[in-house]
């Protein structure tokens, strides 16, 4: 999943030791708790050896799981299988009727076009025979370390031309050739992801080529607009343009 996720390039990473780049398999799918785990324990070695790390992403859920701590729920994944298979063979809309019926509450606030978030809530339901929205306690994880926000923030017309001009360099870095690769295992939560089901159902023969790309721009666009609203909550953080965020502002928020 190399051009789909847009990794970094070994250019990128060159003279910068990375953690967590084809770390896990797509068959051992990583939750936002499970994450927080492995990373609390590599921090741990981390900061033996430097006072400052940087965690580069746009998962909001991720970076709050490992800075703020989440409710740890249980999860099974022969449950979670199942509700990727109802997804995979009735749709979206089935996911929604689904919690809709069986938790309200939470409904009301998910993002409803998101399948994860939709299927994470049913296994726990399932799981534990009570509503999702009632086990969402949001404990606070105390840290041994202090956290500093900075947010690269593009003009929203600019961002969406990048945005588009991304997708049209991923098709031609062979992003297509990619899907094909990985279209056996298109059930797969992993894969459930912008980028690669829009191609799947290019492959299925439910929409064209031309369509499938213009639907990835559309989906990456509405994916970048959540991601502003959900850092848009983050008190404190410090937004500003590729240029501003240099090395010089960023040390000297620090401090302050």
């Amino acid at each position: 999943m190399t051009i789909g996720t847009a990794k970094p390039t070994r250019a990128e990473m060159e003279g910068v030791t990375h953690y967590f780049v084809n770390s896990h398999s797509i068959h051992s799918p990583l939750s936002a708790g499970e994450f927080a785990r492995e990373a609390d324990q590599l921090l741990a070695t981390l900061f033996l050896a430097s006072d400052t790390v940087i965690l580069v992403g746009g998962s909001g859920l991720f970076i709050k799981s490992l800075v703020e701590g989440i409710d740890d729920l249980p999860g099974n994944e022969a449950v979670r299988k199942k509700w990727n298979t109802r997804f995979e063979e009735d749709g979206l809309s089935v996911l929604q009727q689904e919690l809709a019926m069986k938790d309200p509450e939470y409904f009301a606030t998910v993002d409803k076009n998101n399948p994860v978030r939709l299927i994470r809530a049913l296994e726990v339901i399932e799981l534990t025979g009570q509503k999702y929205s009632s086990l969402r306690l949001g404990k606070k994880k105390s840290n041994a370390f202090e956290t500093n926000y900075f947010i690269v923030n593009h003009d929203r017309e600019k961002l969406y031309e990048r945005i588009n001009r991304r997708v049209e360099l991923m098709m031609e870095k062979g992003l297509e050739e990619e899907a094909r690769s990985l279209f056996g295992f298109k059930a797969n939560q992993a894969l459930n992801t912008v980028g690669y089901k829009e191609l799947f159902d290019f492959f299925d023969g439910k929409i064209s080529k031309t369509e499938a790309i213009e639907y990835i721009k559309q989906n990456t666009r509405r994916f970048a607009k959540r991601q502003i609203t959900w850092f848009k909550s983050l008190k404190n953080a410090k937004w500003g343009t590729p240029e501003e965020l240099h090395e010089e502002i960023i040390r000297q928020f620090i401090k302050n």
